[in-house]
């Protein structure tokens, strides 16, 4: 079953604008590594699936993952051969808007190394690049 929203207030959307840079969830927040957005894009349910997936896998039932995104957002598509006109089309699937900056997956509990390879093994799986990165315990300023 892929991720999708309960319930919205509207079933469909305008495409909007996808500028500038992620303003928030640009930290490791929960685990102690994370995967962070260097390109904007959008990434499907399936595609946030197939990573976590890939995650767990490769962890063997050990460690946690937390998913930093979700994808609220209703793409619509008409069907085949179908002429220009007539409404916009049905909703196909529901995707995340992501921004650079912005911190996909985070993972806790396991070392460094396995946690790398998690992480990069699910990048495969996305259409952006990525990069790994580390929680800041402390805080400078």
């Amino acid at each position: 079953m892929a991720l999708m929203p309960k319930r919205s207030t509207f079933r469909k959307q305008q495409k909007g604008k996808r500028t500038g840079l992620s303003k928030r969830g640009n930290f490791v927040s929960f685990g102690d590594y994370g995967m962070q957005a260097l390109e904007r894009g959008s990434i499907k349910a399936v595609q946030i699936e197939a990573c976590r997936i890939a995650i767990n896998r490769h962890f063997s039932r050990k460690g946690k993952v937390w998913i930093r995104i979700f994808p609220d957002k209703p793409i619509t598509k008409k069907p085949a051969e179908v002429r220009m006109g007539k409404g916009k089309g049905a909703v196909d699937h529901y995707s995340a808007i992501i921004r650079p900056g912005r911190v996909l997956f985070e993972v806790g509990n396991v070392p460094r190394e396995q946690a790398q390879r998690a992480l990069a093994l699910a990048s495969g799986k996305l259409s952006i690049r990525t990069r790994f990165v580390e929680r800041l315990d402390h805080v400078k300023g």
